[in-house]
């Protein structure tokens, strides 16, 4: 097992790393930027290191001042958490040949998953479903309009090397590729260096689907249930829940089974999860790998049973997945989960800003995982995530039921928060009878009269 681990990351997930390691009786090491002096991980961690002024390329993504923190604190493990270093394949090989366990897959397997059209051929010979489109990168607006042709529009034109709705456009005509490719290719090298295309076609109104992955260094896999990530704004997830109302355990069991030939025969180890699109048909079809840890993670754990971020020490440590969790693992009950942004409910407009009055919520089954505190400081800097509000049930009512009461206690004062429009929509009939789809939250917005 580690001796000490460095959290290379921020807010609640740099917490929620803390607690865990906490769990495991390891020391830690929190670094941060200015911004983030007076940050609680940065408070309860033993030891905090400063690695950078407020913006992010500066400080949790310059990675030689991550891997300096590191050796100047002698630690034998860094944990990225989600977003930031935790998916690029250079940060995991430095941490590696500086002699550091990166608590993550390897620096290959990062890559292959990390470019859309090398995991798509993965998850095809596997047995995964995949949606029609290139079976490599697109070389020329032509070829896109050529495979277009053949495969009829709609089509969705995305980053081989994308994520978080950047670089992706649909296009419905012929007429409007070559616009829409090169508007793509350049928001794709603004985001990720890298302008690679692909094309697949099109599924209209679907709903987002995610299974949880869990893998060891020894070939053992065990896939821990799936999440519903429907409810979306802009390709961006405000509420999750565990188990998906639409997913049926025969289908379970299928992706279940395929799923677990796919991550064994890439190498995969640690946590991951693998996120599929549901057609009007009730067919899931693979998007992408995401190779860390999920912001949702929470509601995973609260139906297995399972701590994932200690799983994941774990498994880095060489433990292997029958010591860790249950095989097979059990989904019992439900769970939902609201991300709270620091953003105007009515315009989303971020709200960062001094919170001047915080009550949280309790209770029997509520989980509130934040880093916030009153009189703490939600910076302009970062992701505007100020607690995620998990509830759990023995059915999915009764987890409906116990976040309306947990939204309804939930205090944030001094800023706007997204609480009000989750109150909104936990409210709404659509879903409570789990009537949604990707494209549901806009209707919603646009008929109470927002954008």
């Amino acid at each position: 097992m580690f001796r000490k681990i460095l959290i290379a990351n921020r807010g609640e997930i740099a917490l929620r790393i803390l607690c865990a390691c906490r769990d495991l009786g390891l020391k830690t090491v929190a670094v941060y930027s200015e911004a983030d002096r007076h940050s609680l991980h940065v408070r309860f961690a033993d030891e905090a290191i400063c690695i950078g002024p407020a913006r992010s390329t500066r400080s949790y993504l310059d990675i030689p001042s991550v891997i300096s923190a590191a050796e100047i604190t002698n630690v034998d493990g860094i944990h990225p958490g989600y977003g930031f270093l935790s998916e690029n394949a250079d940060f995991a090989e430095v941490c590696e040949t500086s002699g550091i366990k990166f608590i993550g897959p390897t620096p290959e397997v990062i890559r292959v998953m990390g470019h859309k059209q090398e995991a798509r051929k993965v998850m095809h010979a596997a047995g995964v479903p995949i949606l029609p489109g290139s079976t490599g990168t697109l070389a020329s607006v032509e070829d896109a309009q050529e495979l277009a042709a053949s495969i009829g529009y709609p089509v969705m034109l995305k980053a081989a090397a994308g994520g978080g709705g950047r670089g992706m456009r649909v296009v419905r005509s012929d007429s409007e590729l070559p616009s829409l490719f090169s508007q793509a290719q350049a928001e794709a090298m603004a985001s990720f260096s890298c302008g690679d295309m692909y094309l697949e076609k099109l599924v209209d109104s679907p709903r987002h689907i995610e299974f949880q992955v869990l893998a060891d260094h020894y070939g053992n896999v065990e896939i821990l249930g799936e999440r519903e990530c429907s409810i979306q704004r802009r390709h961006q997830k405000l509420i999750e829940e565990s188990p998906s109302p639409s997913v049926s355990p025969e289908l379970r069991a299928r992706i279940t089974a395929a799923l677990r030939s796919a991550i064994q025969s890439v190498g995969y180890t640690n946590a991951g999860t693998v996120e599929f699109l549901m057609d009007s048909q009730g067919r899931l079809y693979f998007i992408e790998v995401n190779a860390r840890i999920q912001v949702e993670h929470g509601v995973t754990e609260c139906v297995t049973g399972v701590d994932l971020v200690k799983a994941q020490i774990r498994i880095a440590a060489g433990h292997r997945l029958s010591d860790i969790v249950p095989s097979p693992v059990e989904i019992r009950g439900h769970a939902i989960e609201c991300r709270v942004n620091a953003e105007n409910p009515e315009s989303f407009a971020p709200s960062p800003g001094r919170v001047t009055g915080l009550n949280l919520p309790g209770g029997i089954g509520v989980r509130v995982d934040t880093a916030a505190y009153t009189d703490g400081v939600i910076p302009p800097y970062y992701d505007s995530l100020v607690a995620k509000l998990i509830a759990y049930g023995q059915d999915r009512a009764e987890a409906i039921a116990r976040m309306r009461r947990a939204l309804g206690m939930f205090v944030v004062e001094g800023i706007y928060t997204t609480i009000p429009l989750h109150e909104r929509i936990l409210a709404h009939e659509d879903f409570a009878s789990a009537n949604f789809d990707t494209t549901w939250l806009a209707r919603f917005l646009g008929q109470n009269g927002k954008t």
